[in-house]
């Protein structure tokens, strides 16, 4: 097999940075991560995502409970996946890989695309064919990955990429790959650097559950090193029809309008089996409609438009509510943005849109109520 490989250049005199300086994850954060000199950085700029305070959902809490946002839907392709990209990406070429692969409910696709032709590879991506958002698939699309849809789920598409990569010239860059958590948990580092120490909880939705696995790693490893001197309860939230640690067993036909979630048999179980029982976490369920009660909430009243996917944490989080301890400090993972899904939120939005007004002052004052 042949790949042709767009011509690039890698040689910058310098990494590039944000006006505060920010320098991509890689570079803020090297010593704890599995990197030396001779790897090289493919950088977007992402991480540094804003921790905000969600005034609406804490005082739907009361007790003194702050609740916070970790908006990860910041990052440069719009997800949490880029801080695990930029490693998984970077490592590859360090290996001298050419192309890499993976199955995706569409956030994988977006990063995995982006980063591997920034650094002149060539990306394949299998996704479910009909169960990817509109904004991911276009973004996988313009990025120049080659996108292949099959009539499966997610695990059957992770199925095929996994023996495709033992078969074949290409490196697997699902979460599988060990280096994905690692740019992953760096979310985590972030948190503690606003905070000051570790929240009280943190809440996450779950789908392949490489994300909760990755936070409780950084945790931990800034535990031990002496930034932060407690450890949250890890609170994993799944979509009600695709909810196999609920559960306890696989969901081979899993359902759910939060397609970044619907996952049935999640790549990273056991290792997220072992956060809930060290953290004294919990996994729970939500329903799409919980899930888009949380949705609407989060951007009609905090401002924050997310996924459907991302406010699983949230819709989670008001679900449990009264178990919250009193003056408790939380956060809720916002994995992606809401510009992912606009078919989701131009169907599930409240709001009308007023159509066939008169191109008329008065007519558009009557309608606005004037």
């Amino acid at each position: 097999m042949t790949l042709s490989i767009p011509p690039t250049n890698l040689s910058y005199p310098t990494i590039a940075k944000t006006a505060n300086n920010w320098q991509g994850l890689i570079e803020t954060y090297r010593s704890y991560l599995p990197v030396s000199e001779a790897t090289p950085v493919i950088s977007l700029l992402e991480g540094n995502t804003p921790l905000i305070p969600l005034v609406a959902i804490a005082n739907r809490l009361g007790r003194g409970v702050k609740v916070y946002a970790k908006y990860d839907g910041l990052n440069p392709t719009g997800s949490f996946k880029d801080r695990g990209m930029t490693m998984a990406i970077s490592k590859a070429k360090e290996e001298g890989a050419k192309a890499v692969i993976c199955a995706s409910t569409g956030n994988t696709s977006a990063a995995a695309a982006a980063y591997a032709r920034r650094a002149g590879m060539k990306a394949f991506v299998i996704i479910p064919d009909g169960y990817v958002a509109l904004g991911k698939l276009a973004q996988a699309l313009l990025y120049g990955a080659e996108v292949i849809a099959i009539d499966g789920n997610f695990d059957d598409a992770l199925n095929i990429v996994r023996e495709m990569a033992e078969r074949y010239p290409v490196t697997l860059v699902n979460s599988v790959n060990p280096y994905r958590l690692q740019g992953q948990k760096t979310a985590a580092f972030e948190v503690v650097d606003v905070l000051g120490n570790a929240p009280d909880w943190l809440c996450i939705p779950v789908g392949n559950a490489g994300n909760i696995s990755a936070y409780w790693m950084g945790f931990c490893e800034y535990r031990t090193s002496g930034k932060c001197s407690s450890l949250p309860k890890m609170m994993g939230f799944q979509a009600a029809g695709s909810a196999p640690f609920v559960s306890g067993t696989k969901v081979d036909n899993p359902e759910t309008l939060a397609t970044a979630i619907r996952i049935g048999n999640p790549a990273n179980w056991s290792k997220a089996i072992a956060v809930k029982e060290a953290s004294g976490g919990e996994f729970n369920s939500v329903t799409d409609e919980e899930i888009l009660a949380a949705y609407r909430i989060l951007a009609s009243e905090e401002g924050i438009f997310c996924e459907p996917a991302s406010a699983a944490s949230v819709a989670g989080l008001l679900k449990v509510k009264n178990r919250v301890p009193n003056d408790a400090t939380v956060v809720c993972v916002l994995t992606g943005n809401g510009l992912k899904d606009p078919s989701s939120a131009v169907e599930h939005s409240f709001n009308e849109l007023k159509q066939g007004i008169p191109n008329d002052l008065a007519k558009v004052a009557e309608v606005m109520g004037f």
